[in-house]
């Protein structure tokens, strides 16, 4: 008989973005080491983007369990007089205009009001629904996964009332998130915050996150031990992909790229080589696949880059990775914040599966630098070091130039999805035994 694990996500198909994929493929792989999930979400939930082609990952006959959940985006949308039908970006994103005094005032309530975000009105309807659920239902365990850390306060409170083994999953940080300093905190709400997060890290009977780094950071918080497990790819999305055709040097990059994001000096080191060299610059092209902040496109207007740019804002995930297969490079920027080195997106592990080169912007000796070193996938660049970047952009160039811009990634099965999902039973397997 399957043990049964109850998982509480704010994020579950049809939204698209990085939020959803790590649970979602843990959820997929799960039956085929004895555990059986269920899933609890909210219903109609404000999603910043849809994809419905990760429906097709849903493990057949999956039981989901909905609640209501009211959110402040309606209200945000009238505060700052954007349209009812327009999404709200995570992450401080700004797609059409530089952000003015409404939506700084609106981050202010968002950090000081909404604790611990704006999901929090989940909270009391999540766990009524749950506590009435498990009168009629029993679970082995309970996983939470955060952001929203909305979903650890509902974990919290049903754990204690009907004492389950409980994990909390800490996809990224809470109070040492990289935009945390841009919430304009006070005292109080900033005690909060951080009351809320120890509270989790402390009651949890176990805590995961994604990165070495990021458990040296919650170590900070408690001394419990953190356990690591890694994002990572799914074979299945990778098992049929075209071949790169050196018919143009692009330079891809997924996912949404917010102002910390945006790396100059690579902007700088493509404008000075595109003036340099006419080929090179005929056959640039910048693939930007995903949410990009306006500052970005400002920056690469200055420095004449507009035409070699194209910007598909979203695709579905299954056509992101096509486009990104037939790429030169794919470039992981990383956030320029005090957090960088714990920063090892999702994108990373699925670059890894598509073996092209990555170039890495960022800090050379944070997580992700180590798993693409290890991987032999790429080389990683400091955010201002202009010479390291120029003469790798050089190198990979006259590769491709030759037709012979290829990479022999190494050491990634333990990144696999199926794998990943057999670390997550047996820590699940570790928690129902104590």
């Amino acid at each position: 008989m399957p043990k049964k694990v109850l998982i509480i996500t704010y994020y579950w198909p049809p939204s698209g973005g990085s939020g959803v994929q790590r649970w979602l493929k843990f959820v997929k792989y799960f039956r085929e080491n004895d555990w059986e999930p269920v899933i609890f979400k909210p219903v109609k939930a404000e999603y910043p983007e849809l994809d419905h082609s990760l429906e097709s990952d849903i493990p057949e006959g999956l039981e989901v369990i909905e609640s209501s959940i009211w959110e402040p985006y309606q209200i945000y949308k009238q505060f700052t007089g954007r349209d009812k039908k327009q999404k709200v970006q995570a992450g401080f994103i700004n797609e059409d205009k530089e952000p003015g005094k409404m939506e700084k005032l609106a981050i202010w309530l968002r950090g000081n009001i909404f604790i611990p975000d704006a999901r929090r009105f989940w909270i009391k309807p999540g766990v009524r629904k749950l506590n009435d659920w498990l009168k009629e239902n029993s679970i082995d365990a309970m996983v939470s996964t955060g952001p929203p850390h909305t979903a650890h306060i509902i974990a919290m409170k049903v754990a204690s009332k009907h004492n389950i083994p409980w994990l909390a999953d800490f996809r990224d940080p809470w109070t040492q998130i990289d935009f945390y300093d841009k919430l304009m905190l006070s005292k109080k709400a900033d005690k909060k915050h951080k009351f809320l997060e120890k509270a989790v890290l402390e009651k949890a009977n176990k805590v995961v996150t994604v990165s070495p780094h990021c458990a040296i950071g919650l170590n900070e918080i408690t001394d419990k031990q953190i356990e690591v497990i890694t994002n990572g790819f799914d074979e299945d999305d990778f098992s049929s992909l075209p071949q790169f055709d050196h018919s143009e040097f692009s330079i891809t990059h997924l996912g949404s790229m917010n102002p910390d994001r945006n790396p100059k000096t690579l902007w700088d080191v493509l404008s000075e080589m595109c003036k340099e060299d006419d080929s090179f610059q005929k056959s640039l092209k910048i693939k930007l696949i995903g949410k990009t902040d306006i500052s970005v496109f400002k920056y690469l207007e200055k420095k004449g880059l507009t035409n070699n740019v194209v910007n598909f804002k979203y695709l579905p995930h299954d056509k992101a990775i096509l486009e990104a297969a037939n790429s030169a490079i794919l470039l992981l920027a990383l956030n320029d914040t005090p957090n960088v080195l714990s920063l090892a997106p999702g994108k990373l592990y699925e670059y890894l599966a598509l073996k092209r080169p990555i170039l890495c912007t960022g800090a050379t000796d944070g997580d992700a630098a180590a798993i693409i070193k290890d991987a032999q996938s790429g080389k990683s660049v400091g955010f201002e070091d202009t010479d390291a970047t120029k003469n790798q952009i050089k190198e990979w160039y006259d590769q491709f130039d030759k037709g012979e811009l290829i990479i022999n990634s190494g050491s990634i099965d333990k990144y696999s999805r199926r794998s990943l999902t057999a670390k997550m039973s047996e820590l699940l397997n570790d928690l129902i035994k104590h």
